[in-house]
Parts: structure tokens; C-alpha cells; sequence
């Protein structure tokens, strides 16, 4: 299916903005993609809030021409009529319910360590705040382990928008002091979706 180019506003860096790149290259949608510098305060511009007044990123420009934010809401939209979404009611809810799991147990906790320990430098493995992250991200991982232990992807045994938007901070968890050893079928999981047509590296 050929798609027009849509534009990505994210950062270099951002978690959230590689699940839409992962998502566009296993669609095969082409994307053109403007990165800013947070360092450089280019979120807090006029120009940028107009684009998001939440003054967040990744923000995507739809087809249809209005900016959409927030990671989850983008690859619902990108997903509409693809296998990455599947038709069914019970399975869209249970995509829905791997998505709210993401964003309520699973991102912070993995993406904070990774934050302030690998991209910002100013705390270590063992400090008292990344340690409380590491506790409640550790949870969340064991709660995909037990799942994917009987299943191959979280959603109706093929990859779909859930896989995608657990897969960047699952796969860079490392960086902010987490052992992914404990979780082998985590493991095999990263390497499937790796192993997927179209796979879109972070950098």
C-alpha cells in the first residue's frame, strides 16, 4: 500500500518517537522526520507550541493536516486498516489495554533510569530514585515475562501497536541499570520484533 509522506517532529533520542519510526518502517510509510534539541529549548518555542501547546514530542502531521500528539493516539491512527491493528473489538480492547499498561506501569519507570543516568549523566544506578523506578519497572517487566512466556506477541499471536509501543523502553532498559537476564522470553521477544521487515533502529 503506498502512503504520502507524513512529517515526525521528535527528538534524537526519544523512546517515543522510535515506536512511530518502528511503526512507519514495518508499514513501509514513508516519514519525513524534523528533530529538535531539547538542550536548545527548541520545545519551548512560540513555533513549536502553536504545532503542540503541551510542548511535547513526538507530534505527527495526519494526512489530513492537523498535528496529532501523544505516541499511543499516533500509532492508533497509523495502524487504522493494517495488521498492527486487528478488526476485532475484544482484541482492539485488549491492544488498548497493553497500551494503557505502557503508559501507566511500564514507560516511567524504564525510560526515567535511562533519562537521568544514561542521557543526562546527573545520577547513578544505585541512587535512591532510580532504585524506586528500577522496583516498579522490575513488576511491569515480570508482568510481560509471565505473558510472553505462553505467547509470542501480546496481542492475537502476530505483532501489533501493543508490541510496538513496549518494544523502545523494554529495549533500551539496560541503559538505566536493569537486567534484562531475569526475563528470557522478554529477550526472545526484543529479537523478534528486531528480526521484522522493516525494522527501524533508535539511531
Amino acid at each position: 500500500m503506498k502512503h504520502a509522506a507524513l512529517e515526525l517532529i521528535d527528538t534524537v533520542h526519544t523512546g517515543n518517537g522510535w515506536k512511530v519510526r518502528l511503526l512507519c518502517g514495518y508499514l513501509g510509510i514513508a516519514l519525513q522526520r524534523r528533530s529538535l534539541s531539547i538542550v536548545e529549548g527548541d520545545l519551548d518555542t512560540e513555533v513549536f507550541r502553536q504545532i503542540n501547546p503541551w510542548g511535547q514530542v513526538p507530534v505527527l502531521r495526519t494526512r489530513e493536516g492537523p498535528w496529532l500528539a501523544e505516541s499511543a493516539a499516533i500509532l492508533w491512527y497509523l495502524a487504522q486498516g493494517t495488521d498492527f491493528l486487528p478488526a476485532d473489538p475484544l482484541a482492539q480492547a485488549q491492544v488498548l489495554q497493553w497500551l494503557s499498561f505502557e503508559q501507566t506501569q511500564h514507560m516511567t519507570n524504564l525510560a526515567q533510569p535511562r533519562l537521568w543516568v544514561a542521557l543526562r549523566g546527573t545520577m547513578t544506578v544505585d541512587d535512591p530514585a532510580v532504585l524506586a523506578w528500577r522496583e516498579q519497572g522490575d513488576k511491569a517487566l515480570a508482568q510481560m515475562e509471565a505473558y510472553l512466556q505462553l505467547h509470542r506477541y501480546f496481542v492475537g499471536g502476530r505483532p501489533s501497536i501493543a508490541d510496538v509501543a513496549l518494544f523502545p523502553y523494554t529495549c533500551m532498559a539496560e541503559q538505566g541499570g536493569y537486567d534484562l537476564r531475569p526475563y528470557p522470553s522478554v529477550r526472545h521477544w526484543l529479537e523478534r520484533m528486531q528480526a521484522l521487515a522493516g525494522y527501524v533502529p533508535l539511531l
